[in-house]
């Protein structure tokens, strides 16, 4: 058989036909990518060999009055992996992870290693550089590839729990969760910047290629008007109360008289900010801003304020006051049942007398009785910009009965936090000038330049001649015969005045009042006054008496803050005057 081949003009014109359209194709395919749509295309590869990184941006500190951190970041990294390069060495990478951090779970790192269709994981939170060293070795020396890591720092409290529950907590993603953190996360945190580089098949940065980066802004740092030294005294000094008297909760708050800038704020319980998990909810609460209860007796010192300022009464008025006294059909009594006492205001005042209160308080109409009392700050925020803060209760003086106003007149019908009862305390101290409370200083940015913080205007509430005396009749109190002699400080005269209010439990609010709180507050030196502290023990099981269980801790904590300023003894005694007649 004889084989025939095909003419060769044929085959080669075959053959370059299919050569042409082969060529025609890649030609078309060239024309489209430089001419046609070059920047798309240009702009879809570029995408394809680079890679994003965040910048996280240094949070800023809190610090104290005098720069002493309270809360800072600490250096960090977040170890990352790329999926695409480790999901074959999974298991030898997981254990080294486990083995360094123990904390972590073996599942969820293999989980992270083998994600499909992914080129980034997290594989651990806030690593410490000295563990990330010796887990950079390790894989390093077994030639495992596609773990790295961004930069995540931890926070950290370098003076432990102290003002815990003002600061509060940070999360693991690095945001404020409760107290400062949260209410100042704007501020702190900054702004993250971005960086963007190219990398080459495997995922590695190539070292000559272009980057672009958006530096991060640090966030500023937040001075606060708090002493340290100070604030960790009176924590352990409110601790040592709450247990002593077997109270649920207990705060005590100092200010400065003029600025009205609080140099504690201490709360108990308290937790730890490094694991607040560990610690119930309640504990973690800024009480002193957050929980709201009818102040009892020492409201007393607004009510008379306001009398006085009005003219209604002065040092010299007179009352025959007996035990028991019916309003609209309650009987409301003093804690002398029987007779009828002739007192002096001072009298009233030192005796804590409640119908000696009302009997004053009658005579002013209660519309202008409301008014005093907002200028004092009931029922307002108090501006100092705190998260969850309340304002407290004050109904309008149109829904008053009288029963109403006699009840507010000695510190029931209403409710106030801390601050708000120290910050009205701390009017009477400044010559009835009303200075908002301050807990943040200044703001300091990465520069180191501070810049105040804003803070509402200060505002005359009663007339100085009106908040000299009654800081006389404050005076009266803990002196002979008052109610709260425990609070004297030797070498300086104190005004004080105490409370003891039933409390209404939320907790099972049908059955009405059956809790209690009792309370001190005062400042000194009363000639001339530095520091306004006010104390409160909710619910105390163990006594119940703002004079012996608030009035102790007044002094000691006024006391360590007269010493640590070096205010000067004042050098004579209260001046005297008359309780009876």
């Amino acid at each position: 058989m004889t084989l025939r081949l095909g003419r060769p003009a044929v085959r080669l014109r075959v053959t370059f036909g299919v050569m042409a359209f082969v060529l025609s194709l890649f030609a078309g395919r060239l024309i489209m990518l430089q001419g046609v749509d070059p920047d798309s295309y240009k702009l879809a590869a570029s995408r394809e060999s680079a890679k994003s990184y965040i910048l996280h941006a240094s949070r800023g500190s809190i610090l104290d009055r005098n720069g002493v951190p309270l809360a800072v970041s600490e250096d960090a990294v977040a170890i990352t992996a790329d999926p695409s390069q480790t999901r074959k060495k999974a298991k030898e990478i997981a254990e080294i992870l486990r083995r360094k951090l123990p904390e972590s779970s073996y599942s969820k790192l293999m989980a992270g290693l083998t994600k499909r269709n992914s080129k980034f994981q997290y594989l651990a939170r806030q690593v410490t550089p000295k563990i990330w060293k010796e887990i950079k070795a390790e894989l390093s020396e077994k030639k495992l590839v596609g773990v790295y890591t961004a930069e995540d720092p931890v926070r950290t409290n370098p003076n432990g729990t102290i003002a815990a529950n003002v600061i509060g907590f940070v999360g693991a993603q690095g945001k404020g969760m409760a107290g400062l953190e949260y209410g100042l996360n704007n501020e702190l945190s900054g702004k993250d910047g971005k960086a963007i580089y190219q990398v080459d098949s495997r995922g590695n940065r190539i070292p000559l290629a272009n980057h672009t980066v958006a530096e991060p802004k640090p966030g500023v740092s937040a001075k606060l008007t708090l002493d340290r030294d100070l604030q960790w005294f009176a924590e352990k000094r409110i601790e040592q109360a709450v247990k002593q008297y077997q109270a649920e909760a207990g705060v005590v708050i100092t200010m400065d008289v003029q600025s009205g800038e609080i140099l504690a704020m201490a709360n108990y319980p308290t937790y730890d900010p490094q694991d607040p998990g560990k610690t119930p909810a309640a504990a973690r609460t800024n009480r002193a801003l957050e929980q709201v209860y009818e102040p009892g007796s020492v409201q007393k010192v607004a009510t008379l304020a306001a009398l006085a300022d009005a003219g209604l009464i002065s040092l010299d008025t007179k009352l025959s006051v007996p035990g028991v006294y019916p309003v609209n059909g309650v009987r409301i009594k003093d804690h002398w049942p029987h007779g009828t006492l002739k007192m002096t205001m001072a009298g009233v005042m030192a005796k804590s007398s409640n119908v000696g209160t009302i009997m004053a308080a009658q005579t002013m109409p209660k519309a202008q009785f409301v008014d005093y009392l907002h200028k004092f700050g009931f029922g307002e925020p108090t501006g100092i910009g705190f998260p969850g803060e309340s304002k407290g209760l004050l109904p309008p003086g149109d829904e008053w009965s009288e029963l109403s106003r006699s009840n507010v007149a000695f510190g029931q019908g209403l409710s106030a936090s801390a601050v708000q009862m120290a910050a009205m305390v701390n009017s009477i101290a400044n010559g009835g000038t009303y200075a908002p409370p301050k807990l943040v200083k200044d703001y300091i940015d990465a520069n180191g330049i501070a810049t105040p913080a804003e803070a509402p205007p200060s505002r005359r509430v009663v007339s100085e001649d009106a908040a000299r005396q009654v800081t006389t009749m404050m005076e009266a109190v803990t002196g002979e015969g008052g109610t709260a002699e425990l609070a004297r400080i030797p070498g300086y005269r104190v005004a004080g005045k105490t409370g003891t209010a039933q409390q209404v439990d939320p907790k099972a609010p049908q059955k009405g009042y059956t809790k209690w709180a009792t309370s001190f507050a005062g400042f000194a030196p009363a000639d001339k006054p530095r520091f306004a502290t006010y104390v409160v023990l909710q619910n105390p099981t163990n006594g119940r008496s703002g004079g012996t269980q608030g009035g102790p801790v007044f002094r000691d904590v006024t006391s360590y803050a007269l010493q640590k300023y070096g205010v000067p003894p004042t050098g004579v005694g209260s001046p005297k005057v008359p309780l009876s007649w």
